[in-house]
């Protein structure tokens, strides 16, 4: 579905980003706490989607906190202008400039995915159901492995290059 490109386009710079730039240059405190803290800003916002139904209260909550997690991943960047080359600011733009897209196309996703019927027989046989839970549902694990990885490597099994 096209709605998932820019959620692949994402993707696909936050791997290159993390495994390129990130173990290139290592990561001081401030982002080895403030990555994952990113990161679980996203894993809520598509957990909200997961759980609750698409009506006009759930939207505003969500364009909420889409609100909020595309302002705190721009926190990182008075320590990225010290830390970061040019190729690697570059891409932060694009992530910064991905993020709400991201959040905007989940948000139709979201909108698609729901049905006239109030019938749980018949919400499960609603093919855009099916199809846009099992995207949330690879999101939210994806975004799960991202954070538990980013805690657990950052946090207790990275070290610092001696000098």
């Amino acid at each position: 579905m096209v709605l998932c490109i820019p959620l692949w386009i994402q993707g696909l710079a936050m791997f290159f980003d993390e495994f390129y730039y990130h173990h290139r240059r290592g990561l001081g405190k401030w982002e080895r706490f403030g990555h994952p803290m990113d990161t679980l800003s996203v894993l809520i916002c598509y957990i909200f989607l997961f759980l609750f139904p698409f009506n006009l209260n759930n939207l505003a909550i969500f364009i909420g906190l889409s609100i909020l997690s595309s302002l705190l991943v721009t926190k990182d960047e008075f320590v990225h202008v010290r830390e970061c080359n040019a190729g690697e600011s570059w891409l932060h733009s694009i992530l910064f400039i991905l993020h709400p897209i991201t959040f905007g196309c989940a948000g139709v996703l979201w909108y698609l995915m729901r049905t006239s019927s109030l019938d749980p027989i018949e919400i499960q046989k609603n093919t855009y159901f099916n199809y846009i839970m099992n995207i949330f549902i690879s999101q939210i694990l994806l975004i799960l492995g991202f954070i538990l990885y980013q805690i657990i490597y950052w946090g207790f099994l990275w070290k610092p290059a001696s000098k």
